[in-house]
């Protein structure tokens, strides 16, 4: 009887926390905190996949622009310092994401580099496989693009989660989670974009 009386007073009980904690955050934090991880994975492949491009793409045009050496040599000494800077997502620290975003900036500069040899080589810029490798190279930037997007998107909900009521009480009481840092440009690319650009006809 004891248990009956027991089990009719606890069963309302956890029917009220259960409903209580499902509106609070306790599976979106977590939930949320993937996402984040996942976007930021998606960045690396993409950023991995344009580096898988670069090697053709410098050997097609090393067979037009042989005096371009030190271009070509930029490229490729920026891609080898892009790929050596690796990040966990689950463990990646503001520094970490600045150093791995830096690197890849220095790769994107030298890349623009690169294609804009097209315009001194006609012959570079008639060549197929430099054509189909320019595409592939433009979409896997546009890819990038949409990859950080969706990284910041995803780091916002995650800070809202974690920063507004009601579901920031959740987080004080089970997980305990900073705000993470959002994606930035570095410092120089920063200057860069906020310069006016100049168009000269």
């Amino acid at each position: 009887m004891k248990n009956g009386r027991l089990l009719s007073l606890l069963l309302p009980a956890l029917t009220t926390m259960a409903f209580l904690t499902t509106g609070c955050g306790v599976q979106s934090i977590p939930q949320t905190k993937n996402k984040v991880e996942a976007s930021l994975a998606e960045i690396t492949n993409q950023y991995k996949r344009r580096s898988d491009l670069i090697p053709n793409l410098v050997n097609t045009v090393k067979g037009y622009a042989k005096h371009e050496q030190n271009t070509l040599e930029g490229v490729v000494e920026a891609r080898s310092k892009a790929t050596q800077i690796t990040i966990d997502p689950s463990k990646a620290t503001p520094e970490q994401i600045q150093k791995y975003s830096e690197a890849q900036g220095q790769l994107s500069q030298a890349l623009g580099r690169l294609l804009l040899l097209k315009e001194s080589y006609p012959n570079l810029k008639a060549d197929q496989n430099f054509q189909n490798l320019q595409a592939q190279l433009e979409g896997t930037e546009n890819r990038i693009t949409v990859s950080r997007q969706r990284y910041i998107e995803a780091i916002q909900e995650f800070n809202n989660l974690v920063t507004v009521m009601p579901t920031s009480w959740t987080n004080s009481l089970f997980f305990h989670y900073e705000k993470m840092p959002q994606w930035d440009v570095t410092p120089a690319e920063k200057e860069k974009v906020e310069q006016a650009p100049k168009v000269e006809f």
